[in-house]
């Protein structure tokens, strides 16, 4: 089971249904088209339709799965005094002194660039159940990171 926030939840929800009510029966109009236009041994078009085809119906069992296996986390339930799901967390290296700050989401949610880390990497996992003021310790492919956790608010 995976815990999702509300906005990813209803993100995936939005894209599972324009997958089936939108470009799922594009992709069968063109197949039908490029059936139409004879041997599909030899027929570009037709080729192309049917990859579209499985990578679309592939995106929408992926869709699937993920939402009949995820629940909507309730942000009241979780602690705010340690780092847990839809935290976002400050904290120092302590080897470089760099600040950085992150929200840990779960792995559908995870985008580097918004400043979101999934709970399951190196330095989410190292952070999830920490306090203000605790030293977490992540293994990653360069060694060990000592990282000081300067505050925790909720996402």
């Amino acid at each position: 089971m995976e815990y999702l926030s509300k906005q990813r939840y209803d993100e995936i929800s939005a894209e599972l249904k324009h997958l089936i009510n939108e470009v799922y029966p594009q992709i069968k109009d063109d197949l039908t088209e490029a059936s139409a236009q004879g041997d599909r041994s030899d027929n570009a078009g037709y080729r192309e339709a049917r990859r579209n085809q499985a990578k679309t119906i592939s995106r929408i069992r992926f869709l699937q799965k993920v939402l009949e296996h995820s629940r909507v986390i309730d942000p009241d339930a979780l602690p705010k005094d340690r780092v847990s799901l839809l935290s976002r967390v400050e904290f120092t290296n302590l080897s470089t002194n760099a600040r950085m700050k992150f929200e840990i989401v779960s792995p559908h949610e995870m985008d580097l660039e918004a400043g979101k880390i999934s709970l399951n990497s190196p330095i989410g996992a190292a952070l999830m159940g920490k306090k203000v003021g605790e030293i977490a310790e992540a293994q990653v492919p360069s060694g060990t990171l000592r990282l000081r956790i300067e505050s925790i608010t909720l996402g």
